[in-house]
């Protein structure tokens, strides 16, 4: 697959060659689920807890005599049916975590990325250097290009001076190819990578990560 490459100032920076086992892909909606429920699972923190029975304070004395109320047997103030008393089967603190083979994660990121290629959402630049790096000039050159909610991915390293002046904009995020993942390429509208950025993407996935 061939793509035309453009300046971010302006102009066009020739083409490149993508590699068709990771851009030209046709996207399988069951490979993405299932990455970015992985995604997701493990960025849950899992810190809801509850107290339980073993874990409200009470007195464990007799709180009635066994016979003789009219009412029911109870022993302890701790039982669930008691204000105040411990939760039965609550929630506890755990990982939602689940392991996901490696091939898989790096079959779902060959997906997301051939995704946005076929959609045209994919758009790689020639680098993220910019005469102007402030804010306001990368806002305008955001919105000049058309672009919204956009990611955009970088070689090995980030340029610093792009990745500090995009950092408050609204919609505009920075990743180095390390960073690269399926759930971030999904949710935005606009892919943005450097040449550096696809050689990088390339070399990752061409041997499996």
């Amino acid at each position: 697959m061939k793509l035309d490459v453009i300046k971010l100032d302006s102009g066009d920076a020739g083409s490149i060659e993508l590699d068709d086992a990771i851009f030209g892909l046709e996207p399988r909606a069951d490979i993405l689920h299932r990455v970015v429920r992985w995604q997701r699972a493990k960025a849950q923190a899992g810190t809801h807890s509850t107290l339980g029975r073993s874990d409200v304070s009470y007195s464990t004395k007799k709180i009635y005599r066994q016979k003789g109320t009219g009412g029911a047997r109870h022993g302890s103030r701790k039982a669930p049916i008691f204000r105040k008393g411990g939760i039965y089967k609550g929630p506890v603190s755990r990982s939602h975590a689940f392991d996901l083979p490696k091939k898989v994660r790096a079959l779902g990121l060959k997906h997301a990325l051939s995704a946005k290629a076929n959609a045209g959402e994919l758009i790689v630049v020639e680098n993220l250097a910019i005469a102007d790096a402030k804010t306001s000039a990368v806002a305008k050159t955001v919105k000049d290009k058309g672009w919204k909610r956009v990611l955009v991915i970088d070689g090995a390293e980030i340029d610093e001076n792009f990745a500090r002046a995009a950092r408050n904009l609204e919609g505009v995020d920075v990743l180095p190819s390390m960073g690269a993942n399926v759930y971030d390429i999904l949710k935005r509208d606009t892919l943005v990578i450097t040449r550096a950025g696809v050689e990088a993407l390339e070399a990752r996935l061409g041997k499996g990560e």
